[in-house]
Protein backbone atom coordinates (compact mmCIF):
# COMPACT_ATOMS: atom_id res chain seq x y z
CA UNK A 1 0.00 0.00 0.00
CA UNK A 2 1.34 3.38 -0.41
CA UNK A 3 1.61 5.93 2.15
CA UNK A 4 1.60 9.71 1.62
CA UNK A 5 1.84 12.44 4.26
CA UNK A 6 -0.29 15.67 3.79
CA UNK A 7 0.41 18.76 5.39
CA UNK A 8 -2.44 20.64 6.40
CA UNK A 9 -5.87 20.15 6.38
CA UNK A 10 -7.54 22.91 5.31
CA UNK A 11 -9.86 22.52 2.26
CA UNK A 12 -7.29 21.41 -0.39
CA UNK A 13 -5.32 19.16 2.23
CA UNK A 14 -8.57 17.21 3.29
CA UNK A 15 -9.59 16.97 0.35
CA UNK A 16 -6.34 15.76 -0.82
CA UNK A 17 -5.96 13.46 1.75
CA UNK A 18 -9.74 11.93 0.88
CA UNK A 19 -8.46 11.68 -2.97
CA UNK A 20 -5.47 9.48 -1.58
CA UNK A 21 -7.15 7.00 1.01
CA UNK A 22 -10.21 6.70 -1.33
CA UNK A 23 -8.46 5.46 -3.99
CA UNK A 24 -6.53 2.89 -1.44
CA UNK A 25 -3.71 4.62 0.09
CA UNK A 26 -2.35 5.51 3.00
CA UNK A 27 -2.40 8.96 4.66
CA UNK A 28 -0.84 10.41 7.40
CA UNK A 29 -2.08 14.17 7.64
CA UNK A 30 -0.34 16.40 10.33
CA UNK A 31 -1.41 19.49 11.97
CA UNK A 32 -0.68 21.48 15.21
CA UNK A 33 -3.53 19.95 16.54
CA UNK A 34 -4.39 16.30 14.62
CA UNK A 35 -7.40 17.76 12.93
CA UNK A 36 -8.18 16.08 9.65
CA UNK A 37 -10.87 14.07 7.52
CA UNK A 38 -12.27 11.06 9.15
CA UNK A 39 -11.33 7.98 7.18
CA UNK A 40 -10.39 4.54 7.47
CA UNK A 41 -6.94 4.85 5.73
CA UNK A 42 -6.21 8.18 7.06
CA UNK A 43 -4.17 8.56 10.90
CA UNK A 44 -4.00 12.08 12.14
CA UNK A 45 -0.78 13.45 13.66
CA UNK A 46 -0.28 16.41 15.92
CA UNK A 47 2.56 18.04 15.43
CA UNK A 48 4.48 21.32 14.70
CA UNK A 49 5.53 20.66 10.69
CA UNK A 50 8.93 22.59 11.51
CA UNK A 51 10.05 19.92 13.77
CA UNK A 52 10.07 15.93 13.54
CA UNK A 53 8.39 15.88 10.50
CA UNK A 54 11.29 13.14 8.89
CA UNK A 55 10.43 11.05 11.77
CA UNK A 56 6.39 11.42 10.21
CA UNK A 57 7.34 11.04 6.59
CA UNK A 58 9.63 8.26 7.19
CA UNK A 59 8.26 5.17 4.14
CA UNK A 60 6.25 8.34 2.54
CA UNK A 61 5.78 7.68 -1.10
CA UNK A 62 5.26 11.92 -1.43
CA UNK A 63 5.25 14.29 1.26
CA UNK A 64 2.51 17.36 0.22
CA UNK A 65 2.25 20.26 1.56
CA UNK A 66 -0.61 22.23 1.74
CA UNK A 67 -0.18 24.34 4.88
CA UNK A 68 1.20 27.70 4.89
CA UNK A 69 1.59 29.90 7.95
CA UNK A 70 -0.83 32.92 8.95
CA UNK A 71 -1.49 35.40 6.13
CA UNK A 72 0.23 38.03 8.36
CA UNK A 73 3.62 35.65 9.45
CA UNK A 74 4.33 34.31 6.47
CA UNK A 75 7.72 36.48 5.95
CA UNK A 76 8.94 35.27 9.68
CA UNK A 77 7.40 31.99 9.40
CA UNK A 78 7.62 30.41 6.02
CA UNK A 79 11.14 29.88 5.57
CA UNK A 80 11.38 27.53 8.96
CA UNK A 81 8.48 25.62 7.26
CA UNK A 82 9.75 25.81 3.75
CA UNK A 83 13.35 24.37 5.33
CA UNK A 84 11.60 21.64 7.09
CA UNK A 85 9.91 20.15 4.37
CA UNK A 86 12.98 20.20 2.30
CA UNK A 87 14.76 18.13 4.68
CA UNK A 88 11.99 15.64 5.43
CA UNK A 89 11.84 14.81 1.92
CA UNK A 90 16.24 14.53 1.38
CA UNK A 91 16.14 12.68 4.77
CA UNK A 92 13.08 10.45 3.62
CA UNK A 93 13.52 10.26 0.13
CA UNK A 94 9.71 11.04 -0.21
CA UNK A 95 8.43 13.31 -3.21
CA UNK A 96 8.06 16.76 -2.26
CA UNK A 97 5.15 18.43 -3.93
CA UNK A 98 4.40 21.87 -2.72
CA UNK A 99 0.95 23.94 -3.14
CA UNK A 100 1.76 27.30 -4.21
CA UNK A 101 -0.62 30.20 -6.15
CA UNK A 102 0.73 33.08 -8.81
CA UNK A 103 1.81 35.89 -6.43
CA UNK A 104 5.37 34.82 -7.27
CA UNK A 105 5.11 35.99 -11.09
CA UNK A 106 4.49 39.59 -9.81
CA UNK A 107 2.31 41.92 -12.58
CA UNK A 108 2.15 40.32 -16.01
CA UNK A 109 0.93 41.84 -19.35
CA UNK A 110 0.16 38.21 -20.55
CA UNK A 111 -1.49 35.43 -19.45
CA UNK A 112 0.11 33.35 -16.67
CA UNK A 113 2.25 30.47 -18.06
CA UNK A 114 3.94 27.81 -15.28
CA UNK A 115 7.22 28.36 -17.34
CA UNK A 116 7.09 32.08 -16.98
CA UNK A 117 9.94 33.63 -15.39
CA UNK A 118 9.68 34.54 -11.43
CA UNK A 119 9.64 37.88 -10.94
CA UNK A 120 7.77 39.25 -7.73
CA UNK A 121 7.28 42.36 -6.40
CA UNK A 122 5.72 42.28 -3.47
CA UNK A 123 6.43 40.73 0.08
CA UNK A 124 4.15 37.45 0.11
CA UNK A 125 5.07 37.10 -3.74
CA UNK A 126 8.56 36.66 -2.51
CA UNK A 127 8.07 33.89 0.04
CA UNK A 128 6.22 32.13 -2.66
CA UNK A 129 9.03 32.63 -5.18
CA UNK A 130 12.04 31.67 -2.58
CA UNK A 131 9.90 28.52 -1.51
CA UNK A 132 9.87 27.46 -5.14
CA UNK A 133 13.35 28.02 -5.78
CA UNK A 134 14.91 26.31 -2.87
CA UNK A 135 13.15 23.38 -3.62
CA UNK A 136 14.07 23.57 -7.49
CA UNK A 137 17.84 24.40 -6.31
CA UNK A 138 17.42 20.82 -4.16
CA UNK A 139 15.71 19.21 -7.14
CA UNK A 140 18.11 19.97 -9.49
CA UNK A 141 21.26 19.20 -6.97
CA UNK A 142 19.53 15.57 -7.14
CA UNK A 143 19.06 15.58 -3.03
CA UNK A 144 15.50 15.22 -3.76
CA UNK A 145 12.01 15.10 -6.24
CA UNK A 146 10.83 18.20 -6.18
CA UNK A 147 7.42 19.93 -7.88
CA UNK A 148 4.87 22.46 -7.08
CA UNK A 149 1.35 23.48 -8.30
CA UNK A 150 -0.58 26.90 -8.57
CA UNK A 151 -3.61 27.93 -8.22
CA UNK A 152 -5.50 31.06 -9.04
CA UNK A 153 -7.89 32.61 -6.85
CA UNK A 154 -9.73 30.10 -4.68
CA UNK A 155 -13.31 28.97 -5.28
CA UNK A 156 -14.96 26.25 -2.61
CA UNK A 157 -16.61 25.74 0.96
CA UNK A 158 -13.95 27.54 3.85
CA UNK A 159 -11.26 28.43 2.15
CA UNK A 160 -9.49 31.66 3.02
CA UNK A 161 -10.88 33.38 -0.40
CA UNK A 162 -11.85 36.93 -1.41
CA UNK A 163 -15.11 35.20 -3.07
CA UNK A 164 -15.94 34.03 0.46
CA UNK A 165 -15.30 37.75 1.97
CA UNK A 166 -16.65 39.78 -0.95
CA UNK A 167 -18.90 38.07 -2.95
CA UNK A 168 -20.98 34.93 -1.87
CA UNK A 169 -21.80 36.61 1.79
CA UNK A 170 -23.40 39.43 0.05
CA UNK A 171 -24.78 37.53 -2.74
CA UNK A 172 -27.22 35.34 -0.81
CA UNK A 173 -27.97 38.66 1.71
CA UNK A 174 -29.22 40.45 -0.70
CA UNK A 175 -26.30 43.09 -0.62
CA UNK A 176 -24.16 45.56 -2.33
CA UNK A 177 -21.05 43.76 -3.87
CA UNK A 178 -17.83 46.00 -3.26
CA UNK A 179 -15.04 44.45 -4.53
CA UNK A 180 -11.31 46.16 -4.60
CA UNK A 181 -10.67 45.18 -8.01
CA UNK A 182 -11.29 46.34 -11.69
CA UNK A 183 -14.88 44.45 -11.97
CA UNK A 184 -15.01 43.63 -15.63
CA UNK A 185 -11.45 42.36 -16.45
CA UNK A 186 -10.65 38.02 -16.98
CA UNK A 187 -10.11 36.69 -13.80
CA UNK A 188 -9.10 32.64 -13.18
CA UNK A 189 -10.86 31.34 -10.20
CA UNK A 190 -9.86 27.67 -9.55
CA UNK A 191 -11.92 25.11 -7.47
CA UNK A 192 -10.55 23.67 -4.16
CA UNK A 193 -11.29 19.98 -5.26
CA UNK A 194 -9.69 20.51 -8.84
CA UNK A 195 -6.33 21.47 -6.46
CA UNK A 196 -6.57 18.42 -4.55
CA UNK A 197 -7.19 16.69 -8.06
CA UNK A 198 -4.14 18.27 -9.50
CA UNK A 199 -2.00 17.33 -6.39
CA UNK A 200 -2.51 13.53 -6.53
CA UNK A 201 -2.19 13.86 -10.15
CA UNK A 202 1.29 15.26 -10.37
CA UNK A 203 2.06 13.51 -7.28
CA UNK A 204 1.83 10.11 -8.96
CA UNK A 205 3.27 11.22 -11.91
CA UNK A 206 7.32 10.16 -13.00
CA UNK A 207 7.30 12.92 -15.44
CA UNK A 208 6.21 16.25 -13.11
CA UNK A 209 8.91 16.44 -10.86
CA UNK A 210 11.56 19.93 -11.33
CA UNK A 211 9.13 22.45 -12.86
CA UNK A 212 5.80 23.94 -11.78
CA UNK A 213 1.86 22.98 -12.34
CA UNK A 214 -1.49 25.23 -12.70
CA UNK A 215 -4.76 24.04 -11.91
CA UNK A 216 -7.29 23.36 -14.12
CA UNK A 217 -9.39 26.71 -13.91
CA UNK A 218 -13.06 26.25 -13.48
CA UNK A 219 -13.67 30.21 -14.68
CA UNK A 220 -11.88 32.81 -16.33
CA UNK A 221 -15.13 35.34 -15.66
CA UNK A 222 -14.91 38.88 -14.50
CA UNK A 223 -15.79 39.57 -10.74
CA UNK A 224 -19.08 41.16 -12.18
CA UNK A 225 -20.06 38.31 -13.91
CA UNK A 226 -18.89 35.53 -11.29
CA UNK A 227 -21.11 37.40 -8.81
CA UNK A 228 -24.26 37.73 -11.01
CA UNK A 229 -23.83 33.90 -11.94
CA UNK A 230 -23.25 32.82 -8.44
CA UNK A 231 -26.55 34.51 -7.69
CA UNK A 232 -28.56 33.02 -10.84
CA UNK A 233 -27.40 29.66 -9.13
CA UNK A 234 -28.52 30.39 -5.76
CA UNK A 235 -32.01 31.64 -6.45
CA UNK A 236 -31.17 35.41 -5.43
CA UNK A 237 -32.05 38.69 -7.13
CA UNK A 238 -29.22 39.99 -9.23
CA UNK A 239 -26.73 41.84 -7.45
CA UNK A 240 -25.66 45.15 -7.32
CA UNK A 241 -21.60 45.51 -7.67
CA UNK A 242 -19.24 48.22 -7.71
CA UNK A 243 -15.64 48.72 -7.24
CA UNK A 244 -14.47 49.90 -3.67
CA UNK A 245 -13.23 53.33 -3.59
CA UNK A 246 -10.15 54.48 -2.36
CA UNK A 247 -11.70 55.85 0.84
CA UNK A 248 -13.51 52.52 1.29
CA UNK A 249 -10.25 50.64 1.08
CA UNK A 250 -8.02 52.56 3.45
CA UNK A 251 -11.06 52.47 6.21
CA UNK A 252 -10.93 48.24 5.08
CA UNK A 253 -7.11 48.20 6.55
CA UNK A 254 -8.29 48.10 10.25
CA UNK A 255 -8.74 44.26 9.15
CA UNK A 256 -6.02 42.44 9.07
CA UNK A 257 -6.72 40.37 6.05
CA UNK A 258 -6.84 43.59 4.43
CA UNK A 259 -3.69 45.20 5.40
CA UNK A 260 -1.99 41.57 4.01
CA UNK A 261 -4.24 42.01 0.44
CA UNK A 262 -3.13 45.47 -0.34
CA UNK A 263 0.03 44.77 -1.83
CA UNK A 264 -1.49 42.29 -4.08
CA UNK A 265 -3.60 44.47 -5.35
CA UNK A 266 -2.02 43.82 -8.90
CA UNK A 267 -3.71 41.14 -9.24
CA UNK A 268 -7.66 42.56 -9.40
CA UNK A 269 -6.93 45.66 -11.00
CA UNK A 270 -5.84 44.05 -14.68
CA UNK A 271 -6.45 41.05 -16.32
CA UNK A 272 -5.18 37.94 -14.58
CA UNK A 273 -5.29 34.52 -16.08
CA UNK A 274 -3.67 31.28 -15.68
CA UNK A 275 -2.83 29.07 -18.47
CA UNK A 276 -3.08 25.40 -17.44
CA UNK A 277 -2.52 24.01 -20.94
CA UNK A 278 0.30 22.26 -20.19
CA UNK A 279 -1.24 20.73 -16.80
CA UNK A 280 -4.01 19.47 -19.62
CA UNK A 281 -1.84 18.42 -21.83
CA UNK A 282 0.33 16.19 -19.53
CA UNK A 283 -2.64 14.76 -17.30
CA UNK A 284 -5.98 13.40 -17.56
CA UNK A 285 -7.56 16.39 -15.78
CA UNK A 286 -10.58 18.31 -16.54
CA UNK A 287 -12.02 21.56 -14.34
CA UNK A 288 -15.10 21.36 -12.27
CA UNK A 289 -17.89 23.40 -13.93
CA UNK A 290 -18.39 26.38 -12.93
CA UNK A 291 -22.35 26.49 -12.15
CA UNK A 292 -21.39 23.06 -9.93
CA UNK A 293 -18.85 24.64 -7.95
CA UNK A 294 -21.41 27.56 -7.00
CA UNK A 295 -23.94 25.53 -6.23
CA UNK A 296 -21.92 23.80 -3.62
CA UNK A 297 -21.30 26.94 -2.35
CA UNK A 298 -24.48 27.75 -2.22
CA UNK A 299 -25.66 24.96 -0.43
CA UNK A 300 -23.07 24.84 2.07
CA UNK A 301 -24.48 28.51 3.49
CA UNK A 302 -27.94 27.32 3.76
CA UNK A 303 -28.83 28.07 7.48
CA UNK A 304 -25.20 30.14 8.24
CA UNK A 305 -26.59 33.08 10.33
CA UNK A 306 -23.99 35.30 8.63
CA UNK A 307 -26.37 35.08 5.75
CA UNK A 308 -29.18 37.20 7.31
CA UNK A 309 -29.94 40.66 5.72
Amino acid sequence: MTFHVVVGAGPTGTATALLLAESGDHVRVVTRRGAGPAHPRIELAAADATSGLPDLAKGAATLINCAMPPYHRWPEEAPALSDALLNAAEQTGAGYVNLSNAYGYGPADRPLTDDLPLRPTTIKGRVRARMYRDGLAAHEAGRLRFTEVRPADYLGVGAMALFNWFIGPQVRAGREVVFPADLDVAHSWTYTGDVARTLVAVARSERSWGSAWHTPQTSDMSIRELATRFATVAGRPQPAVRAMTPLELHTAMVDPLMVESAEMQYMYQRECVLDWSRTAAEFDLKPTPLDDVLRELAAAALGDPSDAA
